[in-house]
């Protein structure tokens, strides 16, 4: 994401103007804009003009329009955001307060303002316009027959490639029809990794599979890059790693982000913090309920204690339209930073983020017990 301008006041209510440059950067647009947002960007209209004949033309032209937002939509396979609501300023070719819905894609540039930018959307923009942030490792979960291949960003999970072959089982007598299917299959994951993969970004690619199939899957990938003279393969094989996964299935990645073997290797990047947080907090709940808490009411009365040590909390919960809950959630950030917390902010689009959503969306890892006082099982039904 490129920052193009800032203009914020001491209240914090301003705009900024942004070009995103990638898919990434479509998500962090979608997680900053906001119903009762304005928003300024170029778009097409299809104008009508009359001439003196009495005949009617039809023309498409382009021109900036500021809408006050009122619906978002984002594709997350075309990372395109689709934003609607009423025009707020004077335009030759549309009526103040009429209807128009802008398309924000890539290279696209945009003027976003607010009344208020909490901590949470400046820190957004900080991470979006940080130039060290990379979708800088793959995954392909697989079984014989079914594949993933998974690009792994700070902020989502893009599954790129999902691959399914029916291979014929091994019969007596059959097994090379067994195999042809087999290498048909691994042909199949090549061309998808070759079409998706960017070795100057990526730092490690890890090949998960229950059994045998990954080593025999690597064998294959290299033995047929020796045979093409694939140079690029050949040359970042050291950056390849093999891991056990259950499935082919993508909830198998969140096992294969936390195997203790491999996350050295991922240690510098974001996917595997917070993977890692969670298994903490689940193992936390496990060995000392007292310390491990979940649900915002609960979260609340650690923090007004200066108990929590780590807060994990999903991004989906700032996407509320209901100011008033966002402010809240945002104050519990600003809280437990206030008193040297850390606070791990989740995706929902990450396996990791998925799994702390079905918990509530915010859980905390405490630094002392904090038994549960009276009343608080029935707080909980109320944070569903």
């Amino acid at each position: 994401m490129k920052l193009l301008h800032r203009d914020m006041d001491k209240n914090n209510s301003g705009s900024v103007t942004l070009i995103p440059e990638e898919n990434e950067d479509m998500w962090h647009t979608y997680n900053l804009v906001a119903v009762g947002d304005t928003l300024r960007s170029t778009t097409i209209r299809k104008v009508q003009t009359e001439s003196s004949t009495g005949s009617v033309n039809v023309s498409r032209v382009r021109t900036t329009l500021t809408i006050q937002v009122e619906g978002i939509d984002f594709d997350t396979q075309a990372c395109v955001l689709r934003i609607s609501g009423r025009n707020i300023s004077e335009n030759q070719y549309v009526k103040m307060g009429a209807y128009h819905t802008l398309l924000l894609e890539m290279n696209r540039q945009f003027t976003l303002n607010k009344q208020e930018w909490d901590s949470i959307a400046l820190e957004r923009i900080d991470q979006a316009c940080d130039p060290a942030q990379h979708a800088d490792l793959v995954a392909i979960i697989m079984q014989e027959g079914i594949a993933h291949l998974c690009l792994i960003t700070p902020s989502m999970t893009l599954v790129r490639a999902k691959i399914e072959t029916s291979i014929p089982r091994k019969r007596k007598g059959l097994c090379d029809q067994h195999t042809k299917g087999l290498h048909r299959f691994y042909n199949q994951i090549i061309q998808a990794f070759q079409r998706h993969v960017n070795f100057d970004i990526v730092k490690c690619v890890l090949i998960a599979s229950p059994g045998f199939v990954k080593d025999h899957f690597m064998d294959y990938l290299f033995a047929e890059a020796q045979k093409m003279d694939d140079k690029t393969l050949i040359e970042n094989k050291s950056k390849f790693v093999l891991v056990h996964s259950s499935s082919g299935f993508k909830h198998s990645l969140k096992e294969v982000l936390a195997d203790p073997a491999i996350t050295a290797r991922l240690a510098d990047t974001k996917a595997a913090g917070e993977v890692k947080a969670l298994d903490d907090f689940y193992t936390m709940l496990q060995t000392d309920p007292d310390r491990a808490y979940y649900g915002v009411k609960h979260c609340e009365r650690a923090a007004e204690h200066q108990a929590i040590e780590t807060l994990l909390i999903s991004d989906e919960l700032f996407r509320s339209q209901d100011i008033t809950q966002r402010k809240r959630y945002v104050n519990l950030v600003d809280s437990v930073r206030e008193n040297g917390g850390e606070v791990r902010l989740f995706s929902s689009l990450h396996v990791s983020g998925e799994q702390l959503g079905q918990l509530s969306g915010v859980a905390a890892i405490l630094r002392f017990p904090m038994p549960e006082e009276d009343g608080d099982e029935d707080d909980d039904s109320d944070d569903d």
